[in-house]
């Protein structure tokens, strides 16, 4: 199985246009074969609180359906990150494109206090997918809930892959503990963030791929984006960084 997180730069409440650079990153992991990539938190929108009420959506969304095909003719499975509205209020949710499967969402249940004014949290039958149900989704503040990684763990989550908006003054922090999850749970852990300015951070980049030791595989850098593949077959990573226009590849 190969297993992606994308880094991306959003543009503050563009969806279209997010949507279309979504489709380029989707696009780059097809080629590279990958059977899931994850986006960070609020990828379509950009982190913007205030913008939230208005953007807000549901799953059965005309704009996603190219995000849909794209699922049902490479068999990937895909996670975008989009404020949801469910009727009782507004929630931060990732949702689940698969294979000729109706489309699912990811709530994210522990919300930030910061993010009250604007969201509720969200409720999940299971919190695991993938066809073993060993791979765990996290969006943001939740990697920072000790009851999160526990949860994760408990249900025999064998991946971890969060998906945050998070600036370079809270990288240390961020990365210190997700180690500490892949040390402690022994899971293979995996970091989708953002690039460039979102709901006021400077986003710091740097998604990575933790092995179940704790030990760093890859990291982007805190400009550009790109995407990080891990092989769980001979945990082997690829990382595609792109700059400027420009891209480099390594093994």
């Amino acid at each position: 199985m190969k297993i992606c997180v994308a880094q991306t730069k959003p543009v503050r409440g563009d969806i279209q246009r997010n949507i279309e650079n979504h489709k380029k990153l989707i696009g780059l992991g097809i080629a590279n074969g990958v059977d899931i990539i994850v986006f960070p938190e609020l990828s379509i929108t950009g982190y913007e609180p205030e913008l939230a009420k208005e953007l807000a959506t549901d799953i059965n969304d005309k704009r996603f359906d190219d995000i849909q095909k794209l699922s049902e003719a490479n068999a990937i499975t895909i996670g975008i990150g989009m404020p949801l509205n469910i009727g009782a209020g507004i929630c931060i949710g990732m949702i689940l494109f698969q294979p000729n499967k109706p489309r699912t969402v990811y709530y994210k249940k522990y919300i930030h206090a910061d993010e009250e004014p604007f969201f509720i949290s969200g409720q999940n039958e299971n919190g695991v997918i993938g066809e073993r149900n060993d791979i765990a989704l996290a969006i943001c503040y939740e990697l920072s809930v000790i009851a999160h990684a526990e949860d994760a763990f408990s249900k025999g989550a064998k991946f971890y892959i969060a998906g945050v908006v998070k600036s370079k003054s809270m990288m240390e922090k961020t990365i210190n503990r997700l180690e500490e999850i892949s040390k402690k749970y022994g899971m293979t852990v995996f970091l989708s963030n953002c690039v460039g300015e979102s709901g006021g951070y400077d986003c710091g980049g740097k998604s990575s791929i933790w092995n179940n030791k704790g030990e760093l595989l890859a990291q982007l850098n805190e400009t550009g984006e790109g995407i990080l593949i891990f092989n769980s077959e001979n945990n082997e990573v690829r990382k595609i960084q792109f700059e400027e226009r420009t891209a480099e590849v390594s093994r």
